[in-house]
Order: C-alpha cells, then structure tokens, then sequence
C-alpha cells in the first residue's frame, strides 16, 4: 500500500531521540500509512534547504526535529512554515522552560547527550560486562552483577539484560534448567545480587520456541517444545523463584523495554534495603 504521509525525521545528531519520540507518536494511531525519511547530523541552514526542497515535492510531508542551536531550529520552522509544510520541533520548548525553570542558559550543544563523560564509560563497561555474562558464562563473576536473571529457555532474558545494560546497569542472565543450574554461591546468598526470575506462559513459551527451531531448520520432535514439559518446566521455575524468595516478572505480554522497566524498579527496591 502507497504510503501517505512523508515522515521527515531531522536531527542534528544521531536522530536516536527522535526516533523514539516518533515511534511513541505512532503507537497512538492505528490507521497511518507512512514513510520515514531520516536525517542525522544536519547542522547548517544549507542542509535543511535541501531536505525541504525534496520534501515539498511530496504531497503529504509531515517534518518532527529535534535541534538544540535555536537558530538553526527558528530557520527550519519559518522555511518550512513559508512552505507550508507542518513542521514540530521535539525539544525547543522544553529546552526553554528548564531553562527558565533551573534558572541556567542552556549549552545548545548538539550531541550533548553522548558526551564522553564518567555515566557514558559506565554504561559502556556495563555493556562489556553484559555481554561477557550472557547465557550463564562467567558464573564465578556474577557477584559483580548489578541484577541477575533468571529463566527458562527463551523468556527474553538476553534482550532484556542488553537493554538494561544501555542503561548502565552491569546484568549476568542464566538459564534455568533446572535447581542444579543456579551458581552454589547464589544458592548460599540469594540476595548476593538482584535477582529476579522471568516466567512466561506454558503455551507462549511452546510457541516460540517452535518458532526458534524453524528458523533455525531444525526438527520440533523434541521435548524443548513439547507443551507438557514445557508446563513442568515453568511450574518448577516458579517454585525455584519462591524457594529463594526471588521476585519474578511474567513476561507473556510485556515487550523487553516494559520488562526492563519493572526490572529497574524492583532493582531500586533491593538497593534501599541491602
């Protein structure tokens, strides 16, 4: 289906902000037919002449930018205002309201958020550490781990850890096979990190992992998704979870970002009382 509306995204950095403010934006309307046009690092008045020239050639452009350098942002929406294009700045008004409110001039700085600062290389370290903690390696480290996960095959434990490690959080993941899979040293102090145990249901779970093996080319004749087994795998995950008085999160219909977010409140719980 043809595409109705040109989405132009500009940004005077890496456009990650504005992607996402997009993606919430289009989340509220189910029937818009769209194309996305990106533009990152556009930082001159000459740039933004070019971007509005292919775009009032179109029939329905739509312009969102995010631009600190309030000049360049004032140029962009008077240009695209003469050329009657709708235009929304993401950040303008906002900037202007902390400003007033924090009683500070803002830096303008495009690029300010990827400063190379102390939270930049944290969060990079947490990255590193994550991704050497995957899957249960590393076990004999995991009372560096900021948060542990927990869970059966294919309840989203690596995305999640991923996600939570761009937020600076240092996250080990293990597989639950059985008991016998959680380190000793966890299993003699399980509160050494915070832990919490991602479930799913039985029925879900069977059809991902199907899923899995598709794509994969492999056979289903296997217990890894059969439905029973699946079921026992759960209920026994869950009575683990309770055993060591972990808190768990069903992950059935959740996305990896609302995981993650319950997973950082609950994180902010276990630091007040360790």
């Amino acid at each position: 289906m043809e595409s109705n509306y040109q989405i132009y995204l500009i940004s005077d950095s890496t456009g990650e902000t504005l992607d996402r403010i997009f993606l919430a934006i289009k989340a509220q309307f189910k029937n818009i037919n769209y194309k996305i046009y990106t533009y990152s690092f556009t930082r001159t008045e000459n740039q933004i002449l070019k971007i509005l020239s292919e775009a009032e050639k179109q029939s329905k452009p739509i312009i969102l930018y995010s631009i600190v350098d309030s000049s360049l942002a004032k140029y962009l929406a008077n240009t695209s205002n003469d050329k009657q294009i709708p235009c929304f700045g993401v950040l303008g008004d906002l900037i202007l309201s902390f400003s007033k409110l924090l009683n500070q001039k803002a830096s303008h700085q495009p690029s300010g958020q990827h400063e190379l600062n102390e939270e930049y290389y944290k969060r990079i370290a947490a990255i590193q550490f994550t991704m050497n903690h995957d899957d249960g390696n590393l076990l004999k480290e995991i009372n560096k781990s900021d948060i542990i996960l927990l869970g059966v095959s294919r309840t989203s434990k690596t995305p999640t850890a991923i996600y939570l490690a761009n937020k600076g959080f240092k996250t080990s993941n293990i597989p639950l096979v059985n008991e016998n899979s959680i380190p000793e040293t966890l299993k003699e102090n399980p509160r050494l990190a915070c832990v919490i145990g991602l479930n799913t249901e039985p029925e879900r779970l069977a059809d991902i992992r199907k899923n899995r093996l598709n794509s994969l080319k492999k056979n289903e004749g296997t217990s890894y998704t059969d439905l029973e087994k699946i079921t026992k795998e759960v209920e026994d995950a869950k009575k683990t979870f309770k055993k060591y008085k972990w808190p768990t999160i069903d992950v059935t219909r959740k996305s990896v970002e609302e995981t993650a977010a319950s997973i950082i409140k609950i994180y902010e719980i276990y630091k007040k009382n360790v």
